[in-house]
């Protein structure tokens, strides 16, 4: 048993289950807000309806986003202490920006949101969502920021071996840190409305006269119809700012083992890192240059230029086919359901959906999450071998003297929780379903 090996699989066990929750959260907060402004303009109560089933929903993520995160924080303690003895003068701050800007005006108007409607007045209430809404928000801005940084490093010196802030403008609105929040907020948003989106759907298909789920569907649908092609025009430019600063990041996703020319984008391929070559190729002649260079002969270095600093090519390689595959599986059921919405216009309170649209819709509903965890491992796995990259290697910041088999203990202790977590969270839902009907 290697301690770097557990250590990692424990960390990233850990950030993955802990990313589930505000990749809903953030966006949901959102379709809250909304809810609430056309109950207020409209007085129509399906909207509240709405408002009051997903609130539950949102609590519930609260929750277990702000639990996980906890335990995740430990870890740089416990596991990694050498990320905080080198970076901790620019990861502490940034951490502690989030914690009193962001967490505390969550917490601090989330009990009036949940609990307060008939105790404050509609105008207050609604005030307390949209700043819940904001605070998730600027939540995810402070730990985009770092991770950015982590990322595209500037704005720092290095003095006997630790970095120190030399200029916060720069660290906090590095080279990345623009694309990599857009991308991660819109990616929030696509998931939340997935998820609403499916519950809807199977709660239309257990009731067909569900006004308010139909409203709140059509609602996602058309909303994802908007971020979907803005999510691939996002997507774009954040390629073009890891070809710059992470050129090896890239060539693992795009499985380039030499540097070459007119390259061609590999839909479909199984890198074989030992050999330094791929398998089974399936590419269309020039794409990968014209995506990533905009011009057909452009050049894209290859793996082999890296030599010791290559990232594991197959995660980051698959990865980034899934997170691309959903969301184009995504911008094409939204088209189909903007169509089918606006085709029965005239008639929205009768007319009934398709089957194959609402089995294709329920079938979706956490497509969200598989997308994110996809995208993210793209990021940091294609980030190794460094922590901090050209400053930390991840094997240079693990503990050393902690014993391998107590992490493994732990690995399976959380794995266990997060389970029986999961398992509790999918039952809240379909509680929560089954008792509207």
């Amino acid at each position: 048993m290697d301690t770097l090996l557990l250590s990692r699989l424990q960390f990233a066990l850990n950030i993955s289950f802990h990313i589930l929750w505000p990749s809903i959260s953030i966006g949901l907060s959102w379709l809250l807000f909304f809810f609430k402004i056309k109950y207020r303009k409209t007085n129509d109560h399906s909207w509240m309806k709405e408002y009051q089933f997903w609130v539950k929903i949102f609590a519930l993520c609260f929750a277990l986003g702000v639990v996980t995160g906890v335990t995740m924080s430990f870890q740089f303690g416990t596991n990694w202490p050498g990320f905080m003895e080198t970076v901790g003068n620019i990861a502490g701050p940034l951490l502690g920006y989030e914690v009193l800007t962001a967490f505390f005006l969550e917490a601090s108007f989330l009990g009036i949101m949940l609990y307060g409607r008939e105790k404050v007045s509609e105008k207050i209430h609604t005030l307390s969502t949209f700043l819940v809404a904001f605070g998730t928000t600027l939540s995810a801005f402070w730990i985009i920021a770092l991770n950015s940084w982590m990322q595209t490093p500037l704005g720092h010196v290095m003095k006997d071996g630790k970095a120190y802030a030399q200029n916060w403008l720069q660290i906090v609105f590095n080279y990345s840190t623009g694309y990599r929040f857009t991308h991660v907020i819109i990616a929030s948003f696509l998931t939340a409305l997935f998820l609403v989106a499916g519950i809807n759907a199977c709660r239309i298909k257990n009731n067909a006269f569900s006004r308010s789920a139909k409203l709140s569907l059509r609602f996602c649908i058309y909303l994802a119809l908007l971020f979907s092609p803005i999510q691939i025009l996002v997507g774009d430019l954040h390629g073009l700012v890891t070809l710059k600063h992470q050129p090896a990041k890239v060539a693992a996703m795009e499985g380039i083992w030499e540097t070459e020319k007119s390259s061609p984008l590999r839909l479909f391929a199984i890198p074989d890192s030992v050999n330094k070559k791929n398998h089974y190729e399936v590419n269309i002649p020039y794409l990968a240059s014209l995506i990533l260079t905009h011009s057909f002969d452009g050049e894209i270095k290859g793996l082999n230029e890296f030599k010791d600093d290559i990232p594991p090519v197959k995660p980051v390689f698959f990865g980034f086919r899934i997170m691309v595959g959903i969301g184009m599986i995504m911008l094409f059921l939204s088209f189909w359901g903007g169509l089918i919405f606006f085709k029965n216009r005239k008639i929205f309170d009768t007319f009934k959906f398709s089957p194959y649209f609402l089995k294709s819709m329920i079938v979706m509903t956490f497509s969200g999450w598989l997308a994110t965890l996809a995208g993210w491992y793209t990021t940091e796995v294609g980030r190794q071998p460094w922590l901090v990259q050209g400053i930390l290697k991840t094997k240079d910041s693990v503990a050393k003297n902690l014993d391998a088999q107590h992490v493994l203990f732990t690995l399976i202790l959380y794995g266990v929780v997060y389970a029986f977590l999961m398992f509790a969270f999918l039952w809240t839902i379909k509680y929560l379903m089954k008792r509207e009907q």
